[in-house]
């Protein structure tokens, strides 16, 4: 019995003498977000305007699970990872182009007085700051621009990409990001760049920020879009500019707090510029225009109305406006039930791709496209509404 004490009291010294030096934690996470979910007017398989029900997860976010961890270095230094998984609930697929972490998966290192840099596949600095104060950061995909062509939802994500993000200095803060396209000979074909900064006092908050992003050249005409970001092609909207030269989105939110409301407004311009190689001659350009206002009516009880004006301009001409309605109540910290839905109405023309052809295109009537869910449309409006549980672990 003694020498069983003596090694368990040898072992919790050998323990307090480790965390005295150094403090370690990993943490197993994720969520799980689903759905019961109408679409009125989807394009089917034979082209034809239908009714679409069904289940459909990641409507307020995407669903994922994770690692994360930390290990305290000294001086107020620390090494940091995250590895996160994203996949489809209702198949088991893997989601993000079927990768094993292609929400996340980076390594760094973090300060207290100089900041964190971070490498491997990340969100941009955008997305970072600038996400947070619109309404797609309280109720998800169904407030977001359609076709997510400013990437407001999230849909991109970099890899390949060093990070830099500054402590927070009397509410401001500041991002920096770059990815290396790796095509030899050409260090900038395929690359990525942004930056954004924000800044809070009291119920005041704004964020302003850039992403670029370029397609590797080719000796050919393209068919796809291969840069270290992901792209932004979700629907009918812009899933023809994949063959683009490059991607521009600059973006600004603002965001007051006053007691149970929340409201905020956004603008972005998103640019998608052609080549000699792109499928597209002229400069495709959105001009999107943002508002939310929620109201917590409770602790438990969260309400809220976005509407999202979206204007399209050189490769076409098409106008989409989008009104969204959500509610979220809390069932406990973790777990959530919630009820969204948006109408969209379309205008003016959009280009799409010619059935059976990999390079011809034409300019049809503008379809609604709500969001980033990839529903196509051939009319000039679309309905849905999400009826859901989330659960956080």
């Amino acid at each position: 019995m003694k020498r069983i004490a003596l090694s368990t009291l040898s072992l919790a010294l050998l323990g307090v003498t480790g965390v005295a030096h150094a403090q370690s934690s990993v943490t197993l996470y994720g969520l799980i977000d689903e759905s019961i979910q109408f679409a009125h007017n989807t394009v089917d398989a034979s082209g034809k305007n239908s009714n679409q029900t069904g289940l459909v997860g990641g409507n307020l976010q995407g669903n994922r699970f994770g690692l994360k961890g930390t290990e305290d270095l000294g001086g107020g230094l620390k090494a940091i990872f995250q590895l996160e998984n994203g996949f489809d609930i209702n198949t088991g697929k893997l989601g993000q182009g079927n990768k094993m972490f292609g929400r996340q998966a980076f390594v760094g290192l973090s300060g207290d007085q100089w900041g964190t840099v971070t490498l491997g596949r990340q969100y941009d600095p955008v997305v970072d700051l600038v996400q947070p104060l619109t309404g797609d950061n309280y109720f998800g995909s169904t407030f977001a621009t359609p076709g997510d062509v400013d990437n407001n939802d999230n849909t991109s994500r970099t890899s390949s990409a060093v990070k830099y993000t500054s402590p927070v200095w009397s509410g401001f803060q500041f991002e920096g990001m770059y990815a290396f396209g790796g095509v030899a000979g050409a260090t900038g074909s395929g690359q990525t760049w942004s930056g954004a900064a924000t800044y809070s006092t009291g119920p005041f908050s704004v964020a302003a920020g850039y992403f670029r992003a370029d397609n590797p050249s080719s000796t050919a005409l393209r068919s796809t879009w291969g840069g270290t970001s992901d792209g932004t092609f979700d629907n009918q909207v812009s899933t023809i500019y994949t063959t683009a030269k490059s991607i521009g989105i600059a973006q600004v939110a603002v965001q007051y707090v006053a007691g149970p409301f929340t409201a905020n407004l956004r603008y972005s311009n998103a640019q998608y510029k052609p080549d000699a190689q792109s499928g597209f001659g002229s400069a495709e350009k959105f001009n999107v225009g943002g508002a939310y206002l929620g109201y917590q009516a409770t602790p438990a009880m969260l309400v809220g109305v976005g509407y999202v004006y979206t204007k399209a301009s050189g490769d076409t001409s098409a106008t989409y406006h989008q009104v969204s309605l959500g509610g979220d109540y809390n069932l406990s910290k973790r777990t959530d039930i919630y009820l969204v839905g948006a109408y969209q109405h379309a205008s003016g023309n959009q280009r799409v791709s010619l059935p059976g052809s990999t390079t011809g295109t034409a300019i049809v009537d503008a379809g609604a496209a709500i969001g980033s869910y990839g529903y196509n449309s051939a009319t000039s409006s679309q309905e849905l509404v999400s009826l859901g549980i989330r659960h956080k672990f």
